[in-house]
């Protein structure tokens, strides 16, 4: 996988068709690695601007997809988890080593025998296709060194990560997802609209009847004012925040109380030391509070959002017989049309 195919993993809602395996020979391979910025000029466009000029992994992937839901607070937590010998270092092989542990606990999640080509498949899902005959249990092995590996501790791996450069790889990696998904619906404003926001804060729920709660948004905000970029942010930083805020919300639901808009703000605050602006939550209220009371319950919000932050870690869709006739047919047709093609050129030449 690419860097730019792992961004559209995690802001599309399905993952590109008809996408082209590329082959990539090793010295192509070694060409790719030696442009990889160094991390500490690292930024907040560093996947856009690699694109598809990057070889990612798919424990690698996993470890980005956990940096996209992890609180800030978290940050250093994970840090420590790969500094295993507790130098306030990480060096290329204790990173390897979490890498692994990755792995291992996705593989329980597998059925026996079936994970090893699930691997392959998912990094090979949307970019690079590896020539090689070798097992699939070791990807750091298939791929030797990758995009993330040279970023972090160079070209010659001999390299070290401290915290405050890992701190900055991951709050630009989570500013890179947001700016994407905002900058999608901004059209080069400034702002987008509180329909837009609700159309985002949705987008990875189990919600069925999205429409309604769209509804909710025009008829009680009748006046688009906008969100924001640093509302946005701050918004999906404190749903990184979700489980300390459930706990809040919980001790509201066990009293029998709802929560009002004030409740929300300061909840919210002890719970992540975050402010978000009143007209932020006014915006969360309107979406969400589907019987109209002003009050927010545990279900209404909780329930619904604690889907949003599994992104790319979903499931596939499932799809009917029918979706799948609709692809065979699509197939088909396109293949006749291919042959068509074949045999006039044929008949051309004769």
């Amino acid at each position: 996988m690419t860097p730019y195919d792992f961004i559209k993993s995690v802001t599309s809602d399905e993952p590109e068709c008809g996408k082209k395996w590329r082959s990539l020979s090793k010295q192509e391979l070694n060409q790719i690695l030696m442009e990889t910025p160094p991390v500490w000029k690292g930024s907040s466009k560093l996947f856009r601007n690699l694109r598809d000029k990057g070889v990612i992994s798919y424990t690698e992937y996993l470890f980005l997809l956990c940096i996209l839901t992890k609180p800030h607070a978290g940050f250093r937590i994970a840090f420590n988890m790969f500094d295993t010998d507790g130098n306030e270092m990480v060096d290329k092989k204790e990173f390897l080593v979490l890498q692994e542990i990755f792995r291992k606990k996705n593989e329980k999640r597998e059925r026996k025998g079936d994970e090893e080509k699930r691997a392959m498949l998912r990094l090979q899902l949307y970019g690079y296709h590896t020539s090689t005959s070798s097992r699939a249990d070791d990807i750091t092995s298939l791929l030797s060194d990758t995009t993330l590996l040279v970023h972090f501790f160079g070209k010659k791996g001999k390299a070290e990560l401290n915290f405050e450069d890992f701190y900055r790889f991951m709050d630009n990696l989570q500013t890179e997802v947001l700016e994407i998904e905002f900058l999608t619906y901004s059209n080069g404003m400034n702002t987008i609209s509180e329909e837009d926001f609700a159309r985002i804060l949705l987008r990875y729920t189990n919600v069925e009847n999205t429409s309604s709660y769209l509804e909710n948004v025009r008829c009680r905000i009748p006046e688009e004012k906008g969100i924001t970029f640093d509302e946005f942010r701050s918004f999906f930083q404190f749903l990184n925040n979700l489980e300390d805020f459930a706990i809040a919300m919980q001790m509201y639901n066990f009293a029998n109380r709802s929560i009002g808009q004030d409740e929300f703000k300061r909840a919210v605050y002890v719970a992540t030391g975050l402010k978000l602006s009143p007209h932020l939550v006014n915006t969360v209220f309107k979406i969400f509070d589907v019987d109209r009371d002003d009050q927010l319950s545990y279900k209404e919000f909780i329930g619904v959002m604690k889907d949003r932050l599994h992104r790319g870690s979903r499931g596939p869709p499932k799809y009917g017989l029918k979706d799948y006739y609709a692809c065979v047919m699509t197939v088909t047709t396109k293949h006749l049309r291919e042959l068509r093609k074949q045999f006039r050129s044929r008949d051309m030449l004769r």
